[in-house]
């Protein structure tokens, strides 16, 4: 498909902490027109709001800069669209701003798109919680954020004032990438057919190393090569919303039906309804066909509908997470690790009056990934005992790991390296507003 009407975009990142040479590699050797990256999560945004409203931090990602600092170099003819910008794309867009000064890229121009925060646009009262029968006021004041997933349409105003780097909160992933398709091709966004390709090439780019192998390596039966070098996929998309996908040559990773399958399927409850803010897509009749080496084609989404309602994923305070752990070794390390764990629940219902349905425990070497094995005739020779428990009062959290700690005298003999952590928690809920009760605005920085 190297035609010259094809629009060449990579995934230079598939979440926050992702690796930041596979981006590099691919603004140097992809000669793309667009490179994504995608590094927002939903709790991701929920931290970044708590720590923008503690002054504990900026509210966006600051692996950004450091991402940007390689590529920006390089991207002269490419765009950069980011959601890094999290819960302060505004402080995001001028620090990149900066950043260009310090490279000598003084004609960069960098765009903000806000208008994703809506927690004070919700009635709490008719804002029913997703998989329940409660509400937002259910939660009261437990509630620290609320972002709306925005669609391609909040970026196009970026993209129109021919903004270089883009920089978004709370997006739906696959918008980043159906975006710049929407503005290089002129596509009508009444078009749904179109949306619907657009956002699979989004969807099945968005995650980076998933689509060349990263998480289809099962190193069983799932071979993959060059994993420590992974590189991360490219589409050439054409005007009519096919795509093929492949990544630059001499990277690991693979490229092929299977992995693309993979991808195609992540995350998704109905294949004939994956619902994204631009568009509702069908993948029910996607065709993927391998074209040569590393090479795939694909095509055949299709639009179902044009959601009038859009997901907004609202961080809430979930109390405080407490994990002790103590670890035994040698005969009978399971039975002492079962012996301190008994102590620890006759002490957390005895001494402390707390439940000791709110413990767990977890026995790192025998069971913590659950039982898919069972020890026969042999034990473990060595057991982590991982205790954990959850609360919204910190006195309590706090007391199961002082409790372990005080195992090393008190419990059962051979216990070891102790580590103990008390920390609060962020937990994500999900709502609905109407589409029309939201007004993403564009800040375009020179």
């Amino acid at each position: 498909m190297n035609t010259p009407d094809v629009f060449r975009i990579g995934a230079g990142s598939g979440f926050a902490g992702d690796r930041y040479e596979p981006a590099q590699i691919l603004a140097r050797h992809g000669n793309l027109q667009a490179l994504v990256f995608e590094c927002l999560a939903e709790r991701t945004i929920a931290l970044a709001q708590q720590e923008r409203h503690l002054k504990a931090g900026d509210g966006y990602d600051r692996r950004l800069l450091r991402r940007l600092r390689s590529t920006l170099p390089l991207a002269a003819g490419m765009r950069i669209l980011t959601n890094a910008g999290a819960a302060n794309p505004v402080a995001a867009a001028l620090a990149v701003r900066s950043l260009a000064k310090e490279l000598n890229l003084p004609s960069l121009r960098v765009a903000a798109v806000s208008g994703d925060d809506v927690l004070s646009l919700l009635n709490f009262s008719d804002s029913r919680i997703l998989g329940t029968e409660e509400t937002l006021a259910d939660i009261g004041d437990r509630v620290i954020s609320a972002n709306a997933y925005l669609g391609a349409d909040a970026i196009m105003g970026a993209l129109t004032a021919e903004a270089d780097v883009v920089i978004t909160g709370r997006v739906g992933d696959a918008a980043l990438f159906l975006a710049p398709l929407i503005h290089h091709f002129g596509w009508d966004q009444a078009d749904l057919e179109l949306m619907a390709k657009g956002t699979l090439v989004g969807h099945l780019l968005e995650c980076a190393g998933q689509l060349t192998g990263g998480y289809f390596a099962d190193g069983r039966t799932k071979e993959v090569e060059g994993l420590a070098s992974l590189g991360f996929p490219l589409a050439e998309v054409s005007p009519a919303g096919a795509a093929e996908y492949s990544k630059i040559d001499g990277t690991g990773g693979l490229i092929d039906r299977r992995t693309v399958l993979e991808q195609l399927l992540y995350e998704i409850d109905s294949p004939a309804a994956y619902i994204t803010p631009d568009v509702t897509v069908d993948l029910s009749a996607v065709n993927i066909t391998e074209t040569g080496p590393n090479r795939v084609h694909v095509d055949g989404a299709r639009a179902a509908d044009r959601p009038d309602q859009l997901k907004v994923s609202v961080g809430v305070r979930d109390g405080y997470l407490s994990v002790g752990e103590i670890i035994y070794s040698g005969p009978g390390a399971l039975k002492r690790a079962d012996m301190a764990a008994r102590i620890i629940t006759e002490r957390w219902k005895e001494v402390y009056g707390y439940s000791p349905a709110d413990l767990r425990a977890d026995y790192v070497g025998y069971n913590s990934t659950r039982s898919w094995w069972t020890p026969t005739d042999c034990e473990p020779p060595e057991v982590r005992l991982r205790m954990s428990a959850t609360s919204l009062d910190q006195q309590q959290a706090s007391a199961l790991a002082e409790e372990v700690e005080a195992l090393y005298t008190n419990g059962p003999a051979g216990g070891g390296g102790v580590t103990a952590s008390v920390k609060q928690t962020i937990g994500v809920v999900s709502t609905m507003i109407p589409r029309e009760h939201v007004s993403p605005t564009v800040e375009v920085f020179e």
